[in-house]
């Protein structure tokens, strides 16, 4: 407390006691469930940034109860916040952050000022509802039909692969089937699969979501499993920093090496990825996700209908993020009816 006129706080005193009441689950979602291991993680990331603020700054971060203040004291208030904000993602953006990750570091700091008015009853003011939050549209590199074939049936490939890369690339070829977030995916046991009339199954709940998929397991997934029945779990399990660095090598065995035009946003402001000042290629832009998306897009371009590709991926209805894989699927749907219509012209 500064003085006996004006309450104060320091700021990540008071955030370290909302990441406490996340963590310990005395802070729930809307629907009464826990917060999720990667909402706990994101709110750590931002406890941490705030501190690394403070240091380069040289500035104890404070917050003010304001229902007392007078007009010319909320002024001051006011700007204070302001300037944080600009100077706070200033010094995200210099760190190289792009507009998604900046705005999910206001987006969490806006539910944490939430948190103080809603949950710990102090006055704080509103003026961090003049926080905008920047979003930017990254492109989806996902595997194509033919890459996918590739990877489950050239069997001089796999034959050319190190010990290492074909568990790497039997776990990539079930992740882009099955379309599992990588933390269920490496988790998976034989407990997991189902036989019903004689059919395999696989069962899962989603650790993020809390929802149950099911999906009818083909035969080459099978075979996959059954490489590693000597484990106690379903697929070998390797890191997901590890698993990221032996896709980009993989892809890159497979000659996958093309240019890709991608591009990531800073202020609302587009510019072109480069990987050690060259244009990206395919290769360096795969990562576990890529497997979830694949699986994701690829039912869709098959006409598998969406509210049934959206119960297997364990999307809410109204996803935002699964709609964009719709418009993405819906684009190469398009290419192939405009290429089977020209065919009418010749």
């Amino acid at each position: 407390m500064a003085n006996t006129q004006i309450r104060e706080f320091r700021m990540v005193t008071l955030f370290e006691e909302f990441l406490q009441a996340s963590k310990s689950g005395k802070r729930l979602k809307r629907d009464g469930g826990a917060l999720s291991k990667g909402t706990i993680e994101s709110y750590s990331f931002v406890l941490r940034d705030l501190k690394l603020f403070e240091e380069r700054t040289g500035q104890k971060l404070r917050l003010r109860i304001v229902n007392r203040l007078n007009a010319r004291q909320l002024a001051i208030e006011k700007r204070y916040w302001e300037r944080f904000y600009r100077r706070y993602t200033d010094y995200l953006y210099a760190k190289g952050s792009f507009d998604n990750y900046v705005g999910v570091h206001i987006k969490v700091l806006k539910t944490f000022f939430a948190y103080l008015k809603t949950e710990k009853f102090l006055a704080i003011g509103d003026f961090y509802k003049g926080f905008y939050i920047r979003s930017e549209d990254v492109p989806i590199i996902v595997f194509t039909q033919d890459q996918m074939k590739y990877l489950i049936s050239n069997e001089a490939f796999e034959e050319s692969l190190p010990p290492y890369l074909r568990r790497t690339k039997d776990l990539l070829v079930f992740g882009s089937t099955v379309g599992l977030r990588y933390s269920d995916l490496i988790k998976l046991t034989k407990r997991n699969i189902e036989k019903v009339n004689g059919l395999d199954y696989l069962k899962v709940r989603s650790q993020k979501t809390k929802t149950e998929t099911v999906i009818k397991l083909p035969d080459y997934t099978i075979q996959i499993t059954r490489k590693y029945k000597h484990l106690p779990t379903l697929l070998p399990v390797i890191s997901k920093a590890r698993m990221n660095k032996n896709i980009k090598e993989l892809c890159e065995r497979a000659g996958w090496n093309h240019t890709v035009g991608k591009s990531r946003s800073r202020k609302g402001l587009s510019k072109n990825v480069t990987i050690e000042g060259e244009p990206a290629r395919f290769c360096d832009l795969v990562t576990t996700h890529t497997m979830r998306k694949t699986a994701i897009t690829t039912l869709l371009i098959l006409g598998v209908p969406e509210q049934v590709v959206r119960k297997i991926s364990g999307h809410a209805p109204g996803s935002k993020e699964f709609y964009r894989y719709v418009h993405y699927s819906q684009h190469y749907v398009d290419s192939a009816t405009d290429s089977a219509f020209d065919q009418l012209k010749k």
